[in-house]
């Protein structure tokens, strides 16, 4: 365990102090507004705020009352079908939220395609750069739903079909926007895309949860870069999550990188200091697209113009209340409401977390020893 800043207070005196902090801040909530307003009168009728370049699915949700052991057997209570996948449901968050958004990737032409297509459009997202290719399924999961936890186990499969080449991409469809979104699923294109917002001067946003070949080439054209929990310790071998994000931003000088934490809420480390946000409290029945809705509203929160760890907290909280309802959005709720949240809810605090992180400025290695 890494050791402690500050005083050498115990775990309970960090999260009596850190509570308190919440108090306090709580009581301005409700002072935020969407963009400050210098930005919303400067924006345009036609502005596009985000672009996403990524997966999209559909599942097929299964709920059981316990996930059952190797080789063992499990009535399935109910089954269902929802639009999900990451990039398209952090645009479709973003969109709820109030901003102008366009989804870049393919689709299938069978019915899972239809359903995603169909969301999309309702929801208001541009799919005008979104390719139906024929005779080819759309991407799938199976997801069975613990019912106990609310935890989800997800099989998927992706028809090679619907993979985006550099080649198909258009420079004006990205560089349109104020933000780009990757996954960093279909590298090369991602790369090209980043490439372009980079000259752009558009800031990007990765949401990275599996290790494909050549990802970390994408690396120096990420500005903020929120990973799974398993994600960076998989590809650098480095398990402490405090050093693997540091080193993150120093070897490719990433503005922000970070990570999720599941139930204990994100960390990310910006400007020579980590930035804790606990999890918040509330009655889970499905965690299928958490992270998707934590990233539309993370970046939701950057085009705000708020402080980074507002934009943690109210990534969190939206995160939290998507858990409360079935499939990877069907528990997207308004700003308003996860601000309710946020001046009232209950946190999942870990001290480990909290302890070493309390906005303090990172320790050299030679402190860390």
């Amino acid at each position: 365990m890494r050791p402690s800043h500050g005083t050498g207070r115990g775990p309970h005196a960090w999260i009596a102090a850190f509570r308190e902090r919440i108090s306090t801040s709580n009581k301005k909530v409700v002072e935020y507004l969407p963009f400050p307003a210098r930005r919303r009168t400067a924006l345009r009728k036609n502005t596009l705020d985000v672009v996403g370049l990524g997966l999209n699915a559909t599942d097929t949700v299964l709920i059981v009352r316990h996930f059952p052991a190797l080789g063992g057997k499990e009535r399935v209570l109910s089954s269902s079908m929802h639009p999900g996948g990451q990039v398209a449901t952090a645009l479709v968050t973003c969109q709820r939220l109030g901003l102008r958004t366009r989804y870049i990737g393919k689709v299938g032409d069978d019915e899972g395609g239809k359903i995603q297509l169909t969301s999309l459009k309702h929801e208001g997202v541009d799919v005008r750069y979104t390719r139906v290719v024929p005779d080819t399924p759309n991407q799938y999961g199976q997801i069975f739903v613990d019912q106990s936890t609310g935890e989800r186990t997800v099989f998927w499969d992706r028809d090679a079909r619907l993979a985006v080449s550099p080649e198909e991409l258009t420079e004006s469809a990205i560089t349109a926007a104020r933000v780009l979104h990757l996954d960093g699923c279909d590298v090369e294109a991602c790369l090209q895309a980043a490439r372009w917002a980079r000259r752009a001067r558009m800031p990007v946003v990765a949401d990275l949860d599996t290790v494909y070949k050549r990802v970390e080439s994408l690396f120096p054209y990420i500005d903020y870069l929120i990973a799974s929990t398993k994600f960076l310790p998989t590809l650098t071998g480095q398990a402490d999550p405090f050093r693997v994000l540091e080193y993150t931003a120093n070897e490719y000088k990433m503005k922000a990188p970070g990570m999720t934490l599941g139930r204990d809420g994100a960390l990310i480390y910006q400007g020579g200091q980590f930035h804790y946000s606990p999890g918040f409290v509330v009655e889970t029945v499905d965690t299928t697209g958490a992270g998707d809705v934590f990233h539309g509203s993370f970046i939701y929160g950057l085009l705000a113009g708020w402080k980074i760890a507002r934009v943690l907290d109210f990534a969190n909280a939206m995160a939290a209340l998507n858990c409360t309802a079935l499939g990877a959005r069907g528990g997207i709720k308004t700003q308003a409401e996860a601000e309710r949240l946020m001046a009232s809810g209950a946190r999942h605090i870990n001290p480990a977390y909290l302890q070493n992180s309390a906005g303090t400025k990172q320790k050299t290695a030679g402190d860390r020893r």
